[in-house]
């Protein structure tokens, strides 16, 4: 052995080399032997490690002066690390039968058809089957990829499809936005999943993919299983029909025999759902196999060209990572790319440019019918529904079709009122419409293709001056007309953790300190690159950071200290510039500046004063020294986000230390009673008798009463809100937990798509009503300033509780599988529920507010 190539799958940033190159190294020098060890980098960022990458490395180890460090799958263009690369390898020859790449929709249950597809080829086939799953940070309808071979012996390639026999397309809207059939084999097959007819296909289908299947006379097959969806009651849930689909269109198993074994298939995966579910996804199955039709390729596509326009105004990390990125061409951005970047910080409102186009159903207003209560706006999950004032000559100037009514309220005599919607960012969840209060409904859900274009009405609005103040802002209507500083995240459709942060972005967000908890709400709030987290007109908005998961209460502090310390030396500057400042605006903008220097609310716009008129003033040393460091002068508020699973169990102990410290820090737990993140685990604050992972029998032990828990503290801000159940008092909780000169705990209830609402998440307002309406989520406000101090907010329980636990799949769940145990903890749960809410009227009733 002369020469020997070490790869490691890791960066050892300011090491001689990498762990395992420099154990090998360590080993042949211990043992006397001498080599050349060459070290190298692999499937950094997750990236695929194929055989012509292995291949690559046995040439440079060929070489007379091989590479001694080197990355592969990276084309490194800064350090110049990365080995040259090869032709592709096509290793699949022989023993595979079919390579298939399916391009889903997340939540419409592409994977797990696959899934299941695998079994049913490995388990009654002599065939083998295997499966790679891709998916992007969204939490739901976001891009998943699943890859598929099917082998005559075991297949063990350990890298995804980028050649393949069939590639299906899910949703209609990838065929603009990503090149699919640019991996289709010669000869292969393409199945759409689209609601055009045949003769439309010209019309729809962009120049790259028309001529793509012409060039490599491909087969194309089409179905609108979207339709079919619907109309068998399975809403956005193409799987199984698409599925079949796939049977039909491979010729792997017979049309009679892949239903079959289909149908056995869905009883095993959707017993636990119910009968109904069964017998529907039944109907899809055949569903599929019938309605599945090859259309024609015309051969005129071979000569079909155009490419894409550039987007008017798109900033460099749009045109330079986010476009790259969500085409799914970012393993081939080269490292230089990213300069600028290498510190951890990242251009925010980027969501604003992914325009993902993904509803099959979004809302339309009907200004007549409008009370303008703004409470659509506020449970909006992505911030595309957006309330705006107008004054008549805005209104002239606008462009058309651009619905208005006159504003109601004194507040806005003589203003108008529209209500603008995103259609291109919007998830179509429905939210809007059920939240809606007017019994004819002033929302409607529309199918998406005669949405009118509301593109130029949209940024028509965007741009109009902010009439924010004329409401108060901590109301509902008042709110909704600040502009959200989180917008079109990577949330679920119906989410209900992103309207109470984006209702904290709205109220605080300019000058905001945002410690994140590890977490689904970080998925959703940071997932490179599309940062959801934007700034107002002035440049400003929330100083969003995440650390670790353990602590995240302890990361908030430190911001806290590091600002302050930061503020009091700006305060010194200040104080010794006042003595040579003149007599006259300078110097009063400078002593009011001191007045309001605590002040949260006063303070911002004292210090955008001061600043104005420092800037019209020769630049001293001592001028230049304030304005440097202008961005502390204003106040700042420190808001820690997380879910259960951070603050009730990993970061318990954190948010207890800095919590008892009094410092002036206010935490917002949106507790989803389950690890959303991660696949829906039970945490501490699952309560008694819910399903989920680890408690597939039910939860045994009762939910941790947070809350109560701080309330011995005596001088801790507690509330736990509903905003489906009460969004006044929820508004009232949140100025009183900002103004409170101390530690401030928001606990909100925060609907899953995890719970399996079985009304749907279109309805998760609905559901926290129903929650507090049970006795299942009480609402309460202890403030320590206050006599009383403790209020209980909510009436007594008038919703039966069984009731409300049946409306949730992760409790019904259990009546299905072991009833007697679900009946013994739906009592059980029911008595406890009941306990707490007795304790709390105690408290309430109680001048001394202790727990009895």
């Amino acid at each position: 052995m002369k020469r020997i190539a070490v790869l490691d799958r890791c960066t050892e940033m300011g090491s001689a080399g990498e762990p395992l190159y420099l154990d090998v190294c360590a080993a042949l020098a211990d043992s006397g032997r001498s080599c050349l060890v060459t070290g190298g980098r692999y499937g950094l960022s997750s990236k695929d490690t194929t055989p012509s990458q292995i291949r690559d490395v046995f040439d440079n180890l060929r070489r007379p002066e091989p590479m001694k460090r080197f990355s592969i799958g990276i084309t490194d263009d800064v350090t110049m690390l990365s080995l040259p690369a090869g032709e592709e390898l096509d290793t699949e020859k022989g023993n595979i039968l079919m390579s298939c790449k399916f391009w889903g929709l997340g939540s419409d249950g592409t994977v797990g058809a696959n899934r299941n597809t695998v079994e049913i080829i490995n388990a009654a086939t002599p065939l083998y089957a295997q499966a790679y799953f891709e998916y992007d940070a969204k939490k739901s309808y976001g891009l998943t990829r699943s890859h598929l071979r099917i082998g005559k012996s075991p297949v063990r390639a350990s890298h995804g499809v980028h050649k393949a026999d069939i590639v299906a397309c899910h949703c209609q809207n990838y065929v603009n936005m990503y090149d699919m059939a640019g991996e289709l084999k010669e000869g292969g097959s393409f199945l759409l999943n689209c609601a055009w007819q045949e003769s439309e296909l010209e019309e729809h289908l962009p120049p790259t993919l028309k001529k793509n299947l012409a060039e490599k006379k491909a087969r194309l097959f089409l179905i609108d299983a979207t339709a079919l969806a619907h109309e068998l009651g399975l809403g956005h849930h193409v799987n199984t029909i698409l599925q079949a689909a796939f049977f039909r269109l491979s010729g792997i198993l017979s049309p009679e025999e892949g239903t079959r074994l289909m149908e056995e298939a869905v009883k095993k995966t959707y017993f636990s759902k119910g009968e109904d579910m069964v017998a529907r996804n039944t109907a899809a199955i055949r569903a599929g196999m019938e309605h599945v039709f090859e259309a024609r390729v015309p051969a005129s596509w071979v000569q079909a060209s155009g490419t894409k326009a550039p987007r008017e105004g798109a900033p460099s990390a749009v045109t330079r990572l986010l476009d790259p990125i969500n085409a799914q061409q970012g393993d081939s951005l080269p490292v230089s790319a990213f300069l600028g970047y290498e510190d951890g910080r990242m251009d925010m409102g980027l969501t604003a440019w992914e325009k993902r186009d993904i509803a099959v159903h979004v809302p339309r207003w009907e200004a007549g019918r409008c009370a303008q209560c703004n409470l659509c706006s506020l449970v909006c999950p992505h911030a595309v529904i957006r309330p705006y004032l107008l004054t008549g000559k805005e209104l002239a100037e606008a462009p058309q079709p651009f619905a208005a009514a006159p504003a109601k309220g004194k507040e806005a005599r003589g203003l108008f009122y529209t209500l603008q919607v995103s259609v291109r960012d919007c998830t179509g969840c429905g939210s809007c419409v059920e939240s809606c209060p007017q019994k004819g409904k002033a929302l409607s859900l529309i199918p998406r293709a005669e949405a009118e274009n509301t593109e130029k009405a949209w940024r028509y609005a965007l741009n109009l001056p902010q009439k924010a103040d004329i409401f108060d802002p901590f109301t509902v209507k008042g709110s909704q007309f600040r502009r959200p500083l989180l917008e079109f995240s990577a949330a679920c459709a119906g989410c209900g953790e992103t309207p109470y942060a984006k209702l904290l972005t709205q109220l605080f967000g300019p000058r905001a300190y945002w410690a994140n908890a590890t977490g689904c709400s970080q998925a959703w709030g940071a997932a490179m690159p599309g940062i959801p987290y934007a700034v107002d007109e002035k440049g400003r908005g929330p100083a969003w950071s995440n650390s670790l998961f353990e602590n995240n209460a302890e990361f908030c502090l430190g911001m806290l200290l590091a600002d302050r310390s930061q503020r009091e030396a700006e305060k010194e500057r200040v104080l010794r510039l006042i003595p040579s400042l003149p007599e006259g605006r300078a110097r009063e903008a400078a002593l009011c500046w001191l007045d309001s220097f605590d002040d949260f609310d006063a303070s911002g716009p004292a210090s955008d004063i001061l600043k104005e008129e420092l800037e019209l003033l020769p630049y001293t040393e001592e001028v230049t020294a304030v304005l440097a460091h202008a961005d502390r002068l204003s106040k700042k508020c420190f808001w820690m986000f997380g879910g259960d699973g951070w603050a009730y169990d990993i970061g318990f102990g954190g948010l207890d230390h800095v919590l008892s410290t009094g410092e002036d820090i206010n935490v917002l737990v949106a507790d989803t009673e389950v690890y959303s993140n991660t696949g829906g685990q039970a945490s501490k604050a699952t309560p008694m008798g819910a399903v989920a992972q680890f408690s597939s029998s039910g939860k045994k032990s009762a939910k941790k009463d947070l809350g109560a828990m701080f309330l011995p503290y005596g001088n801790i801000y507690i509330a736990q809100v509903s905003m489906g159940a009460s969004p006044a008092h929820l508004m009232a909780a949140l100025r009183e937990a900002s103004a409170y000169p101390g530690p401030s705990l928001v606990i909100a209830y925060a609907p899953c798509t995890a719970h399996g609402i079985r009304a749907g998440m279109a309805h998760a307002q609905e559901e926290m009503k129903r929650a507090t309406a049970a006795g299942y989520w009480p609402l309460y406000r202890h403030h320590p300033e206050k006599s009383p101090s403790f209020t209980l907010d909510s009436p007594p329980p008038r919703l039966d509780y069984g009731e409300f636990l049946r409306g949730e799949m992760r409790y019904e769940a259990l009546e299905r599988t072991f009833p007697d145990e679900a009946r013994r903890l739906g009592i059980e749960a029911e008595k406890k529920a009941l306990a707490r809410y007795r304790r709390y009227e105690a408290l309430a009733r109680s001048g001394e507010n202790r727990e009895n």
